[in-house]
């Protein structure tokens, strides 16, 4: 190419990068997108500004959900696909908006905001909404249990979440979790356009490509969703720093726990247990598995498990037993666990595990993801790949025992001790008649001591289970306590290892 041709191409593409997305931009796949983030992470960050008009943002909770979407609109319904769409409607605390483009083969066309494709139930608005103002996100319908059912959801940043078979919405997925507990504050980076692939007759999965952006980042991401009792979500992304010094946590998942068996009290609340997830599961890259159970606690805590590629996380809802909950309306037994399977050697880093204090189950105050060791240089991209396995059962589950519950308690006339007791449960454990070679292996971290002659392992004749309970007692410091448990038959190790982050 000589000079003067050079230069044409140059100023062209500076002139594409800089002009706003539209449908005949043709982002019909992932590189195209890739080469659109990353210059876009070389240009000073620009908030776009919010085309919602002042009187839908101060709409109430109450009368924002007065507006619905048409179903008699839902976009691909009179094709009869198998995957369809619903809009949400941007107003109350959804003050950015989405623009939404859907890829036919090899053509790419706008969906445009219309006001015909909701249903605003007699509510008096006192202005005209602006046709170029876009979503506030959008809804996957699938038939998943039955017709018309709802698979999935993009709404809001950078969050979305999925549904498996005969599950109610939980616990949320995020494109990017960027320096969350850090000094300074987090950072909510922002999917600011969608390119949503229109599915064949027969699809059994559904492809979504994003446009992140955000003050230190801009990212491309790929979304392949395969439904089930087992909904897959198969990430790919590629990420381009505009500045240093963030921490980037990859494949972030966000919950809520407000009490359980770890809580010492149920706030007055009429219910055993509420909580999206009750712990933190991880396999190593070692093989080896790690139950943390989840805590509202009294202050901040962060907890890293470091490792070097790691085979898996979640956040999982293991509890399944209604009586546990008692909730007839939230439904907390059957909302789903999520499980990380990382694509490819994430190489070294660590599992973050973030519990916010929370005064009740409106917000959520459970973080985890991953935080890689380095960083590649400005201009280069941090590419990464996972699954995402939203699921009810025990598929992602240690193959051996694991911790089924976990209780505290005083010791009566020793106020000063704390007692532990944790049932393992498991198809093998279940099996093993009461046996004296098998036993619990207890640690205690530097804070207190495990007090002598009080471990204890009991088969359990009523469930099978094996419940180990132990003792501590804490040296007076006032410093948080790595506690560790699991059942061993010498020289094999029969379940996974239980631990826990005891504040005295």
């Amino acid at each position: 190419m000589n000079q003067r041709r050079l230069i044409l191409f140059l100023l062209a593409a500076a002139a594409w990068v800089a002009a706003p997305l539209r449908a005949q931009d043709e982002i019909l796949d992932f590189d195209a997108l890739r080469f659109r983030a990353k210059h876009l992470a070389a240009e000073p960050y620009q908030i776009r500004p919010s085309p919602v008009p002042q009187f839908l943002l101060d709409l109430t909770y109450d009368e924002h959900r007065r507006i619905r979407f048409d179903p008699m609109r839902t976009w691909w319904r009179r094709e009869r696909l198998p995957f369809q769409l619903q809009f949400f409607h941007p107003g109350f605390i959804f003050d950015r908006t989405v623009q939404l483009h859907e890829i036919a083969g090899r053509k790419c066309r706008d969906i445009d905001f219309d006001r015909d494709l909701f249903i605003y139930d007699h509510l008096s608005l006192p202005g005209r909404i602006p046709e170029s103002m876009g979503f506030a996100g959008f809804r996957i319908l699938h038939d998943l249990n039955k017709t018309g059912d709802e698979l999935g959801a993009f709404l809001g940043a950078s969050y979305f979440r999925m549904l498996c078979k005969k599950a109610v919405y939980g616990l949320s997925a995020r494109g990017l979790a960027i320096n969350t507990t850090e000094p300074g504050g987090e950072e909510f980076p922002v999917f600011e356009e969608f390119w949503i692939s229109k599915p064949a007759p027969d699809a059994k999965e559904f492809v979504v490509l994003a446009l992140l952006n955000g003050p230190s980042v801009a990212g491309a991401y790929r979304f392949e969703i395969q439904p089930g009792a087992d909904t897959i979500v198969r990430v790919r992304a590629a990420v381009y720093r505009r500045s240093e010094g963030k921490v980037l946590g990859l494949a972030p998942l966000t919950s809520m726990f407000w009490h359980g068996e770890t809580s010492r009290t149920t706030h007055g609340d009429f219910r055993p247990e509420v909580h999206d997830s009750d712990g933190l599961l991880l396999q190593r890259s070692s093989g080896e598995w790690l139950w943390r159970p989840l805590v509202n606690r009294d202050r901040l805590s962060v907890a890293a498990f470091g490792d070097v590629s790691p085979r898996g996380f979640g956040l999982i809802q293991r509890d399944r037993d209604f009586e546990h909950y008692q909730d007839l309306e939230a439904h907390y037994h059957l909302r789903p666990s999520v499980w990380v399977e990382p694509v490819g050697p994430w190489g070294p880093g660590a599992v973050r595990l973030v519990e916010i204090p929370t005064p009740d189950e409106t917000s959520d105050n459970i973080v985890a993801f991953w935080v890689p060791s380095g960083q590649p240089p400005l201009g280069e991209p941090l590419e990464f790949e996972y699954r995402l396995h939203w699921y009810l059962d025990g598929a992602h589950r240690p193959p051996a025992g694991y911790a089924a519950s976990t209780r505290l308690s005083t010791v009566q006339k020793q106020p000063d001790l704390t007692r532990f007791l944790i049932d393992f449960d498991g198809p093998y454990l279940n099996a093993q008649p009461a046996d004296p070679a098998i036993e619990a292996i207890v640690t205690v971290g530097e804070g207190a001591d495990l007090v002598p002659g009080t471990v204890t392992l009991q088969k359990n004749p009523n469930n099978g289970t094996w419940r180990a309970t132990f003792a501590v007692k804490s040296d007076g410091s006032g410093r948080s306590v790595e506690l560790r448990c699991f059942l061993r038959k010498t020289p094999h190790v029969l379940t996974e290892t239980w631990s826990f982050l005891w504040n005295p």
